[in-house]
């Protein structure tokens, strides 16, 4: 089964929890994947990793690259690579300004999140992001906390 549903009526797949602490994420969009069946399949079992992929453009497409989906016990000899690139379904013109945004100094496209939208079809969730620098994690990491000590201090007082 997929983890959780979400406001939208989609379902959660995976979810790159490390990726907004890891890198600063400017701009997000939704892509389709060129899927096969018994990774659709799979992709149902709720039993995918995203954390180590990452989004590369190649010809004018954007590919998904190290996005592990495990094999579908049920497909037999039909079965699919677990680890192989998948194509990201985009127009070409976001596929030319994201192609754009990787040739940049420093991004780079992760995904963010995987999910069934409300019609049951695999989407990923991109960010174009900038790697963060230890600094930077460390000043993130201390608003967070000042902000959770700050809710609790205010939900106390009244």
């Amino acid at each position: 089964m997929a983890k959780k549903k979400g406001d939208d009526g989609s379902k959660m797949i995976a979810e790159n929890r490390k990726a907004r602490f890891s890198y600063a994420i400017d701009d997000t969009l939704e892509a389709g994947i060129q899927l096969v069946g018994s990774e659709v399949k799979s992709l149902r079992g709720g039993k995918s990793t995203i954390s180590e992929s990452y989004a590369s453009a190649k010809d004018g497409e954007l590919f998904l690259v190290n996005a592990y989906i495990p094999e579908y016990t049920q497909a037999s000899r039909f079965n699919h690579e677990p680890k192989r690139v998948r194509k990201l379904l985009v127009h070409k013109r976001e596929a030319a300004r994201l192609a754009n945004a990787i040739l940049r100094e420093g991004m780079t496209l992760v995904p963010l999140k995987m999910y069934f939208n409300e019609k049951g079809r695999a989407k990923v969730q991109l960010g174009v992001a900038k790697g963060k620098k230890l600094h930077d994690k460390r000043e993130t990491e201390k608003n967070r906390d000042w902000a959770r000590d700050k809710a609790r201090l205010l939900r106390n007082r009244g």
